[in-house]
């Protein structure tokens, strides 16, 4: 992965964000500084032991606070919840516009486009508080033409489903 750009990992199969892990575990085996901050993710990764292992050349964020999918919060806890993720959001900026890492991996942030938390030219204006060196991975299933044109590069991960005879 070359340092200073900004990549996606889209699609609809299964395997994102362990592509975005591979890439973080990648990058820290190189000396590299690594902030992986999960949206929409419920608790269930965040809470795995060995993740905690591998600070502090990978640091790990959630926002959200609820244990349940954002889909199924009541509207208080939803807009509660959309208050943590703007947090992490500003966080993310804060994280870019100070070169606190070599790598950022915005784990599930295109999802927060299609829910409509966020949108494109906030995401951009995100974005453009990275400085050269750092690399952005982003990861989600929707992908738009406007969001393509942010991204250097562009994987898409699909599940094929065949049958052995």
């Amino acid at each position: 992965m070359e340092q200073g750009k900004i990549h996606i990992f889209t699609g609809d199969g299964h395997g994102k964000t362990p592509a975005a892990i591979g890439e973080a575990i990648y990058a820290a085996g190189n000396d590299k500084s690594v902030v992986i901050i999960q949206f929409l993710k419920a608790d269930a990764l965040m809470d795995a032991e060995y993740l905690k292992r591998l600070e502090p050349e990978i640091k790990f964020f959630r926002f959200e606070k609820a244990t349940e999918d954002y889909a199924d919060l009541d509207e208080k806890a939803r807009e509660e919840e959309k208050m943590n993720i703007v947090n992490g959001l500003h966080f993310a900026k804060k994280v870019l516009s100070t070169g606190e890492c070599d790598l950022l991996i915005l784990d599930e942030v295109l999802g927060l486009l299609d829910i409509g938390i966020i949108t494109v030219e906030e995401l951009k204006t995100i974005l453009e508080a990275k400085d050269e060196e750092t690399t952005v991975i982003m990861t989600g299933i929707q992908l738009s033409d406007e969001l393509c044109l942010l991204a250097d590069e562009v994987s898409k991960i699909e599940t094929v489903n065949f049958k052995v005879f």
